[in-house]
């Protein structure tokens, strides 16, 4: 596997060979982390990629959050890269809007024992509201036209010093790109997520850095004073 990653690493462009090699680096990852990850790319549900996970388990070592936040539960696996990685006593709530990827969800926590792991089944723009948080980590991994209608309860949410993770937002290099260069189907997204990097590049309440991690990744600190 390894010659193979070197060959094709070769052959493409600058970019796509940092990528390549950054993702042969695979952050540590239990075996059951492993096998439900298997399963989820096996039955084409997309869940975080490595580069993700590992800059999530970055952030728990820095932040130790006590309460996080979770929107697009998907079936678990993010939630429980979370839940593993979490300090101690630190619980983690999710929402999903889909009642089947819920259900599975709800499946891969009674396996792995995750009593700490609370999973709401319904639209987040609609939980949100009735939150009072506050929630030391955020990680939005929802419906990318969602973003920015979901913005301001997340701020709200979030105490100084607290994190919000927004997970693909470069949307395979897309959003680099003219909104008429993206099929007319994609548009709207293409637009809303614009506007969402612009709202938290440009809220004063926030401290924005985008990453190229995965498929783009955006770190926003809800700052202090």
């Amino acid at each position: 596997m390894a010659d193979l990653m070197e060959i094709l690493a070769a052959q493409a462009d600058p970019g796509v060979r940092i990528g390549v090699f950054a993702e042969s680096l695979h952050a540590e990852e239990t075996p059951e982390l492993r096998e439900l990850e298997r399963k989820a790319l096996g039955d084409g549900i997309p869940i975080i990629r490595p580069h993700t996970r590992g800059l999530i388990q970055c952030i728990l070592e820095m932040k130790a959050p006590r309460r996080i936040l979770e929107i697009g539960t998907a079936t678990g696996y993010s939630a429980l890269v979370m839940y593993t990685y979490a300090p101690p006593g630190c619980s983690i709530l999710t929402i999903e809007k889909d009642p089947d990827r819920a259900a599975e969800a709800r499946r891969s926590f009674d396996r792995f024992g995750a009593d700490r792991i609370e999973l709401i089944e319904a639209d987040a723009a609609q939980v949100l509201k009735e939150l009072t948080g506050p929630y030391d980590l955020i990680f939005l991994d929802a419906a990318k036209g969602q973003y920015i209608r979901f913005l301001p309860e997340l701020i709200r949410l979030l105490p100084p010093g607290g994190v919000l993770l927004t997970d693909n937002v470069l949307k395979e290099g897309e959003i680099l790109e003219s909104k008429f260069a993206v099929t007319r189907r994609d548009r709207t997204i293409h637009k809303r997520m614009r506007e969402y990097l612009s709202a938290i590049s440009r809220d004063e309440r926030l401290r924005t850095v985008l990453l190229e991690t995965g498929d783009g990744a955006a770190i926003s600190v809800r700052r202090r004073g």
